[in-house]
């Protein structure tokens, strides 16, 4: 494109303080003609371009001429290059390397210089993960409805177990990742309603010929994880064996050491009842709950059944009564 040809001069011209127009017409893979053009253009634009002719002369950029090094500070270089290599983790197109390039035409250190911070927004599913985004993305920018199969958990605190899938017909808004996951917000057709899908439960996604009128998206809904409600709370009693997972997922502070040597938290708040009665599950024996009294009667249901299961194999596993 011929933008990012005139960035690579300015790079070039920047860096270095003479090139001829052979030389930058060979990197650049185009004709002296073309390097021509694109110096008129830049003169155009206000960069003072230099030409000498004859021998020792060459292409240069006039004496003092810098870019301002106000525009952006070398912490902001860094925190710019750091978040676009965690884009780049999840897409088929890189934008780390080019960006490098292009931001060493500012003064200051080499963008080369020693990362800090290294961001990883893959998962197990990386590749799927990777072609989910980019037709999500081409979906987004050209307005075109997407259709998936759908896997979620039916709303039942009664039966926690209870699962479901189907296909959604959908207008894709904008792509959110948050708590380590990835989200699409989307206005669902069926639903009639804006919905946030979790991308690894969005399967067989395809990006439909019909395009769609774009709505407004309701503020709350733009930030949807703000107004989640912790209103179900924990109080529960478990083992020093997992005190390393109480620590990664919820901090030092989450809990109380008793005399017994186990580990008490008092007040940990759910946003929904299924989830919590998994992750407290995934516990087993290492975890006594004393409240909600709902889950130790789940809890002691789903032993039963895991006894019973063990006592009579062979028979289905369907997870009900």
């Amino acid at each position: 494109m011929k933008i990012d040809r005139l960035m690579a001069i300015l790079t070039i011209l920047l860096r270095q303080e003479k090139i001829t127009a052979p030389e930058l017409a060979d990197r650049l893979e185009v004709s002296r003609r073309t390097i021509s053009r694109d110096l008129d253009v830049l003169c155009q634009a206000g960069i003072p371009v230099v030409t000498e002719q004859g021998y020792g002369g060459g292409i240069s950029l006039s004496p003092g001429f810098k870019i301002d090094a106000s525009l952006l500070t070398e912490k902001e270089r860094d925190a710019l290059i750091t978040g676009i290599r965690g884009l780049d983790s999840v897409m088929t197109a890189p934008l780390a390397e080019g960006l490098r390039e292009k931001l060493r035409m500012l003064p200051g250190k080499d963008t080369q210089a020693q990362e800090t911070v290294n961001i990883d927004l893959a998962s197990y599913y990386k590749n799927s993960l990777t072609v989910k985004l980019d037709l999500l993305k081409a979906a987004i920018r050209e307005h075109r409805l997407v259709s998936f199969t759908y896997y979620y958990r039916k709303r039942a605190r009664s039966d926690y177990s209870r699962k479901g899938e189907g296909r959604r017909l959908a207008e894709p808004y904008r792509i959110v990742f948050q708590w380590s996951s990835w989200y699409l917000l989307a206005y669902c057709r069926e639903r009639e309603d804006f919905r946030l899908f979790k991308l690894n439960r969005l399967w067989e996604a395809e990006c439909l010929e019909e395009t769609f009128s774009p709505r407004t998206v309701p503020e709350e809904k733009l930030d949807a994880f703000r107004h989640f409600t912790d209103e179900i709370r924990l109080r529960a009693r478990f083992s020093e064996r997992v005190k390393l997972r109480l620590i990664e997922e919820y901090g030092p502070s989450s809990f109380t050491r008793l005399e017994d040597g186990t580990l008490l938290v008092e007040d940990l708040g759910f946003t929904n009842y299924p989830v919590l009665l998994e992750w407290a599950l995934s516990f087993g024996s290492n975890i006594e709950v004393l409240e909600p009294e709902q889950l130790r009667q789940d809890i002691r249901k789903e032993a039963s059944r895991i006894l019973d299961r063990y006592d009579n194999p062979g028979e289905t596993p369907d997870g009900n009564e």
